[in-house]
């Protein structure tokens, strides 16, 4: 008898003991191991959030979500969710709650991204919300996008370019052969055609080498020792010039007077040299026309009998 009810009383203290450290478990997984403050925030959507969802900062465990409160508006209507955290913990007033799951398997938690302002939030404040972004949503909108693209363009693209395929195909038909026998016949003129290309190229390069070698042996040492000393001895013929310019310049400007009176003498006789060389151009003249009358005279002859003029 006695050994039964020691056997209840040990079963029942190890019930008891897992309670209580089922209930320790829950506590410190929720954060709520000790004395919280209450924060709100408000959100369009709170698919996946209830009671006893966990509150996160910045990835650790602060606290949970107490209720979600429905509350209507003139656009709609939004839910307020009020979740506790443990006291004593500071949240910057620009901290943002995200709807948020870290993971594609897990759990759905208020995720609070710490801000940088200096000051703290006061408890039953209010934390900047953000909405969640639902990845199945965007998947399921994306495929209905992906489906009205297909439906309305891609299938009639493929009609046309089913139909211009089947005009190519025609046409390659009808033509292909004539086209055909135009690029061989093409080919054989090219074929043709390359050695008389070839010889032509053989040649220009010919000539541009023979080209080359002379501009080479122009431009050979010697000739270049030759250009140098033609261009030394151009350079001395121009300061001779120089020299000889400078030398004019000198005897004119000393003998400017014997100059101008020579120049001045030549001017006074000018009339009579030109009255001289008037007589003398006649005089040549009367003997020319004598000559041409009567060749003789050169030899010795005797002159002609005169004429009379003719009128």
């Amino acid at each position: 008898m006695k050994g039964s009810r020691l056997n209840y009383f040990a079963v029942g203290l190890f019930v008891i003991a897992a309670v209580v450290g089922l209930v320790v478990a829950v506590a410190v997984l929720s954060g709520r191991t000790g004395a919280t403050e209450d924060y709100y925030a408000v959100y369009r959507n709170v698919t996946g959030v209830k009671f006893g969802t966990q509150v996160m900062y910045e990835g650790y465990p602060v606290g949970q979500v107490e209720t979600v409160t429905p509350v209507p508006e003139a656009g709609g209507m939004s839910f307020r969710v009020n979740f506790a955290v443990r006291q004593g913990w500071r949240i910057p007033e620009d901290s943002v709650a995200t709807i948020a799951a870290p993971g594609l398997l897990s759990a759905i938690t208020i995720s609070i991204q710490a801000g940088k302002s200096a000051n703290a939030l006061k408890p039953g404040g209010q934390v900047r919300s953000q909405e969640a972004a639902n990845i199945f949503a965007m998947v399921s909108s994306v495929a209905g996008d992906l489906g009205v693209l297909a439906e309305q363009n891609v299938k009639p693209l493929l009609a046309n370019l089913n139909q211009i395929a089947a005009e190519i195909l025609a046409i390659l038909d009808k033509d292909g052969k004539n086209l055909v026998r135009n690029a061989a016949a093409m080919v054989e003129d090219i074929n043709a055609r390359i050695p008389v290309i070839a010889g032509n190229v053989q040649e220009f390069t010919d000539r541009m080498k023979k080209n080359s070698d002379e501009i080479s042996e122009l431009l050979s040492p010697e000739n270049r020792e030759k250009l140098d000393r033609t261009i030394a001895n151009l350079d001395q013929a121009t300061k001779n010039l120089e020299q000889l310019a400078a030398l004019s310049r000198s005897v004119v400007s000393d003998n400017r007077g014997d100059i101008r009176y020579v120049v001045e003498s030549v001017t006074r006789h000018v009339e009579a040299i030109n009255q001289n060389l008037e007589g003398a151009a006649r005089n040549m003249l009367e003997f020319s026309r004598q000559i041409r009358q009567n060749p003789g005279l050169l030899m010795g002859g005797t002159p002609p009998k005169d004429t009379a003029p003719v009128r």
